[in-house]
């Protein structure tokens, strides 16, 4: 062992410096919360109560825990499909080279990407704002609303507008997923079909999706991993409101932890709790992650093989 330390001491060395970030930023809070989920702690004070695992019986049985929850799982369900769905169409078409400006068209759907999350935040109220905003300006201009609609202050609305916003953010990344994939289908199945005349919808449905629906699974699951991460923006937009419909999982442990704006006593320790609980659920999903591309990938080998 020793020798095998002294003979790769330099990789070693190499390593260090992001071992250490890697220790400092993930795997030290990632201890600190189970151990602050074990304990009765506002975070703001010394006293600290080991209450072990109180404070999840606690989050079990806390409707509003569960209301956030139940957001987070209804964002998903909301804008994976959808986002999966839009890019996939997008990716076919793009994917067309003797399609002119594929590249521009490419370029302009993932640029949101790259923007700012506030940014886009930002904007996006101003868009949706019922007082002179520019959706509710065209709304009324073409008629199909007869006065104008408060998309981020209703219950009703709020939920559906974010869901838009986030697919429209992050639409052209998963593109990217599914040009990547469509890069797999050799071209002489391509060759195959067009003499069999499958063109067109025939060609994608029957031909194109069966080869590329391993990779499916992968950016699915990317995908959900992603759109439980959607605290800037609803931070940005909502603050988890109208009346807490938009408050997912994040915005209820930062509201916990630092009790922002409602009065009550910050709960450090059983906002640690929720996120302990709530990392296990993104981590399950990272997992199958991991396992589903790598299954994408050997699939792909048979394929080209």
């Amino acid at each position: 062992m020793f020798e095998t330390l002294h003979q790769y001491r330099y990789h070693y060395l190499m390593l260090l410096p992001g071992m250490i970030l890697g220790g400092m930023f993930v795997f030290y809070p990632i201890v600190a919360a189970c151990y602050y989920a074990m304990h009765d702690w506002s975070g703001f004070n010394a006293d600290r109560a080991f209450v072990g695992l109180g404070n999840f019986v606690k989050l079990f049985g806390d409707p509003i825990f569960w209301s956030a929850f139940r957001r987070s799982m209804i964002f998903l369900l909301g804008t994976v499909p959808l986002q999966m769905t839009v890019s996939l169409v997008l990716a076919v078409l793009l994917n067309n080279q003797l399609l002119k400006m594929s590249t521009w068209f490419r370029t302009m759907i993932f640029l949101p990407v790259v923007t700012p999350v506030a940014v886009i935040g930002i904007v996006w109220t101003f868009l949706l704002s019922p007082f002179n905003g520019p959706v509710n300006g065209l709304l009324l201009d073409l008629g199909l609303i007869s006065r104008p609609v408060d998309f981020l202050g209703s219950t009703d609305s709020v939920m559906p507008s974010v869901i838009l916003v986030y697919v429209w953010k992050w639409l052209g990344i998963t593109m990217i997923y599914w040009l990547a994939a469509l890069q797999t289908v050799p071209d002489e199945v391509y060759d195959s079909a067009r003499l069999d005349r499958c063109r067109g919808a025939r060609l994608v449905w029957h031909v194109v999706l069966p080869i590329v629906l391993p990779f499916a699974v992968a950016i699915a699951l990317i995908s959900a991993v992603g759109a439980l991460n959607v605290f800037p923006l609803i931070m940005s937009m909502t603050n988890g409101g109208p009346f807490f419909a938009s408050e997912v999982m994040e915005i209820f442990i930062y509201r916990t932890a630092f009790a922002t704006g409602d009065g009550s006593i910050p709960r450090l320790g059983y906002a640690a709790a929720a996120g302990v609980f709530f990392g296990a659920v993104v981590l399950s999903l990272t997992v199958l992650q991991a396992v589903a591309t790598r299954r994408a990938r050997a699939d792909a080998g048979r394929i080209r093989a």
